[in-house]
């Protein structure tokens, strides 16, 4: 799935679930780093973006995926958000 999403999409960033204590960062080359309260690096992998859809494998091969709704990642029952700066 990694060489299928080099390309940079508009969704490269941090997501973070309301409270921030699952923080997802979606890597332009295609990667991403999942951090869950104070661990960091809880769960990385590889992520692919078709049109508003995102379809995660981390590292173990543990598949899973989402959607964007106006702005918002809704997966695996979380709704995270785009964190702003």
């Amino acid at each position: 799935m990694h060489e299928m999403t080099r390309a940079k999409n508009k969704y490269v960033g941090m997501w973070v679930t309301a409270d921030g204590y699952i923080r997802h960062e979606l890597l332009p080359n295609g990667r991403y780093d999942e951090a869950r309260g104070s661990k960091q690096n809880a769960y990385q992998g590889d992520y692919l973006i078709t049109g508003d859809h995102i379809d995660y494998e981390d590292d173990t091969g543990f598949v899973a995926d989402g959607d964007f709704r106006d702005d918002v990642l809704y997966h695996a029952g979380m709704v995270l958000y785009r964190e702003r700066h």
